[in-house]
């Protein structure tokens, strides 16, 4: 592969959005090249759901069935690496990996994703994505009707709360310091026969990621089945933000409804743009992401 081959788009990341993007481009004869370093933030995951034909699939299934169906398309060429710095340039954008390689595209896709801030609570890390989890609709009915715990507060906790409630009536919510529900919210939980602890919890004990118990700072050990919990983040890479790309409130990268940035030719996908976390709205923002470049391309030559 040439360094300064002039693609039609580099799409930096390969999971989900990234190859979803690749494959509505590659059918419609786009030169691509695809930047992934193969460190997907569900690496630990051990099954996805909701998303129909692949419901129970492990995360690395999908994405290699996804790859090897991408990979059929000729013009769509693969990079295994890390991508490190970016520039604007006359013809689009110039790409650096971390090898300090070059690549040079018209269009860009930033599919990079996003890197979970798991407290730095003993058995948090070595039970994410498996038993300590963080959206009802990705894994909560594989533990329906278990006894759970829920690290929440405040309106954005109260939210999640109520999605869980639907799915176990056995819930305790862990507030880490001070519940600050509002008397509505707290007559609701109260309605519903939800403890809520304001105890902070030292320590998660589990099996090979199966949470067991959690250890208060008082010295209390609840048990438990499941536990749902914060989902702070960074962004994967820092590219987009380098470039100049808006961001949100929430840090997501600021896109319009065609995925678009505010920077011209930069597009955005997946998790990093995107509250809907999940695998199928990872692949349909790609493609949508895919079609937007393809149109831009059609109107730039056309």
């Amino acid at each position: 592969m040439s360094e300064t081959k002039l693609f039609d788009v580099i799409i930096i990341g390969g999971s989900y959005a990234g190859l979803s993007a690749a494959m509505s481009l590659g059918r419609s004869l786009r030169t691509i090249l695809v930047i992934d370093n193969g460190k997907p933030c569900n690496i630990q995951t051990p099954h996805s759901h909701n998303f129909l034909t692949q419901d129970g699939s492990s995360p690395s299934e999908i994405s290699t069935l996804a790859k090897n169906q991408v990979e059929k398309y000729q013009t769509i060429d693969f990079y295994d690496g890390k991508a490190i710095l970016a520039r604007k340039t006359d013809f689009g954008f110039e790409i650096t990996t971390e090898n300090r390689e070059k690549f040079n595209s018209k269009k860009l896709i930033v599919a990079t994703g996003i890197v979970d801030q798991v407290p730095d609570i003993k058995g948090f890390k070595e039970s994410w994505g498996i038993s300590l989890i963080y959206c009802p609709y990705c894994h909560g009915y594989e533990f329906k009707g278990k006894k759970t715990g829920i690290i929440a507060n405040g309106d954005r906790g109260f939210h999640i709360i109520s999605l869980v409630n639907n799915l176990t009536k056995d819930l305790t919510i862990f507030t880490q310091g001070k519940a600050i529900f509002n008397d509505q919210q707290h007559e609701k939980l109260k309605k519903n026969n939800i403890q809520i602890i304001e105890t902070e919890i030292k320590e998660l004990k589990h099996q090979n990621g199966m949470v067991e118990s959690l250890i208060l700072s008082d010295g209390k050990v609840l048990n438990f089945d499941v536990i749902y919990g914060p989902s702070p983040f960074t962004q994967q890479s820092d590219i987009a933000e380098s470039l100049g790309c808006e961001m949100t409130e929430m840090g997501h990268i600021k896109i319009d409804q065609f995925q678009k940035t505010n920077i011209t030719g930069l597009f955005a996908c997946g998790d990093n743009s995107s509250a809907m976390r999940s695998v199928a709205n990872a692949v349909y923002t790609g493609n949508a992401a895919g079609a937007m470049v393809n149109a831009e391309l059609v109107s730039d030559c056309f």
